[in-house]
């Protein structure tokens, strides 16, 4: 049986406000950076005061707000990915 993995979309408006869905955890965030897992790949987005209002992994729906200037996809490696995302290690 295939595994169902969520689509994901990224909509950015004015570098001010970003909303990513697909988004299966975070891994790390502060002010400068946020460091994301979405479906196959991990993305990492830049800026300054940066800071994350709305974060629902059952849904896989994120909005960032805060000047960003910068969004990296690393590639779909999930060896790389640590055993538990952020979230999921304050939930243990």
């Amino acid at each position: 049986m295939a595994e169902y993995t969520l689509p994901h979309n990224i909509v950015l408006e004015n570098k001010q406000k970003m909303s990513v869905t697909g988004v299966e955890d975070v891994d790390t965030f502060d002010e400068g950076k946020i460091v994301l897992y979405i479906t196959d790949d991990t993305l990492i987005i830049e800026g300054d005061d940066l800071h994350i209002q709305k974060l629902d992994v059952t849904s896989g729906e994120l909005v960032i707000e805060g000047e960003i200037y910068g969004i990296t996809y690393t590639g779909n490696d999930k060896s790389s990915r640590g055993s538990k995302g952020f979230f999921k290690k304050l939930m243990k």
